[in-house]
């Protein structure tokens, strides 16, 4: 049976209507360079000062760790806005499905490609918290850890907060190609692609996975969660 069930955020547990891929665009385009849709879905997920850097070099400028620096401070800033002007929710079902998941003795951490000062405000909207009387047992932020997705570091990283070794006894789920890779590369037992953001069922079938599924809320009915009979 899975001991740890590590998702992502944005886009997999929490629907904040498309606003980091509009911050994204919009961080990347102020410096002049343009951004192909295409690309900006491979680095979506990713941590997102290396995102900001690979997609100016990719739109033909130079990122300079200034550059970088002023366009991540804009993309946070663009980013709070929009959750002000569209407060972000949970998706449905998966408030209960992390309870349920929780209730089987399956730890639940939350991993992402937000620095901690984007991350913990989000959650603290939705009233989320990892620790005692919370509804998560950890969060791992993209500045926790060397490299962000698709690097297992994050992944492995929630392990060790939660107290769990075995990485075949891991679950990982998001809805971007660098989740299941993340998830891939850190050996999880069960690797979940999700549908609640922009990729389709066909996109995720090109990547090494487990199962594809509608949302996070369907976690709860996969025999890997289930308590052996």
């Amino acid at each position: 049976m899975i001991e740890l069930a590590a998702l992502d955020m944005a886009g997999t547990t929490i629907n904040e209507s498309g606003a980091v891929y509009r911050a994204l665009r919009t961080a990347v385009e102020r410096t002049g360079v343009p951004v192909a849709e295409a690309d900006l879905q491979t680095w979506m997920g990713t941590d997102k000062r290396e995102a900001i850097t690979a997609l100016v070099r990719l739109g033909g400028g130079t990122p300079t760790p200034e550059l970088v620096e002023e366009s991540y401070e804009a993309f946070a800033v663009f980013l709070r806005e929009a959750y002000r002007a569209t407060p972000p929710q949970a998706i449905a079902g998966v408030e209960a499905a992390l309870a349920e998941l929780r209730g089987r003795g399956i730890k639940v951490a939350l991993t992402t490609g937000f620095s901690a000062d984007v991350a913990y405000p989000l959650l603290d909207s939705l009233g989320w918290s990892a620790g005692e009387g919370g509804n998560l047992d950890a969060v791992v932020t993209s500045d926790e850890v060397p490299r962000g997705r698709p690097a297992p570091h994050m992944i492995h990283r929630a392990m060790e907060k939660t107290g769990v070794i075995d990485t075949r006894r891991v679950l990982t789920a998001g809805d971007t190609v660098v989740d299941v890779e993340a998830g891939s590369n850190a050996g999880a037992g069960v690797v979940v692609g999700v549908l609640t953001g922009e990729l389709t069922r066909a996109a995720f079938e090109a990547h090494p996975h487990t199962y594809v599924l509608d949302s996070v809320a369907d976690l709860p009915a996969l025999p890997e969660t289930r308590p052996a009979a």
